[in-house]
């Protein structure tokens, strides 16, 4: 626990953003005896495993930022964890309405600023009243070459894109450039050496 702290301390998170996050796992805790939020074998390990592993965005975000979007929000991560280190206002994108009720409520003791939104991705984002962002973010959510589907809107309108991938994220981008251009650097994950964080500066459809 005390290198993920050093860690997060290194990364620029306040004594007030780890007292946030602090009832970030309060919350989630007890929720997920409820609704399964993460993986039962990392209820153990949230500090590491999600905390630590969603706050290491924090340097890839760009200076200038205003809001962010979460594809898929789940329990939370990266989401929750961005809105309570950072200033930028987090939208979340959640389908499942007990998930939905737990962000709500994460952010309502959290007392930061975050917007959740019910809906499914599978029906486009793109007739909603869709917020303007500048990264647009996803965690253990959807292959790679279905999520670049889901942001396009957010690319489209200048957004960049950090996305956590697993040992597979060779063979997804292998299949991603079957119907996507795109610019994309790989950063090593700072909680898993088979892991990475794509950032995703541009995407275009590969042309038929």
């Amino acid at each position: 626990m005390d290198k993920t702290f050093e860690a997060l301390t290194r990364l620029g998170v306040s004594r007030e953003s780890l007292a946030r996050l602090e009832i970030l796992v309060g919350v989630l805790q007890a929720w997920q005896q409820r609704i399964n939020l993460i993986a039962p074998s990392t209820v153990g390990e949230i500090w590491q495993r999600h905390i630590l592993d969603s706050a290491q965005l924090l340097p890839m975000l760009p200076s200038k930022l205003d809001a962010i979007a979460d594809l898929g929000s789940g329990g939370g991560f990266p989401s929750l964890v961005l809105a309570a280190i950072q200033p930028a206002k987090v939208h979340m994108f959640e389908a499942n309405a007990k998930k939905v009720a737990f962000l709500q409520e994460a952010l309502r003791q959290m007392k930061v600023q975050g917007q959740v939104h019910r809906v499914r991705l599978e029906q486009s984002i793109a007739p909603l009243a869709m917020p303007s962002v500048q990264v647009v973010t996803a965690r253990a959510f959807a292959p790679l070459e279905e999520l670049l589907g889901y942001a396009e809107p957010y690319f489209k309108a200048g957004a960049t894109g950090l996305f956590h991938k697993g040992q597979d994220v060779d063979a997804e981008l292998t299949q991603a450039a079957k119907s996507w251009k795109i610019s994309v650097l790989k950063h090593s994950s700072l909680t898993d050496s088979k892991a990475v964080i794509l950032e995703v500066k541009e995407i275009s459809h590969v042309d038929r």
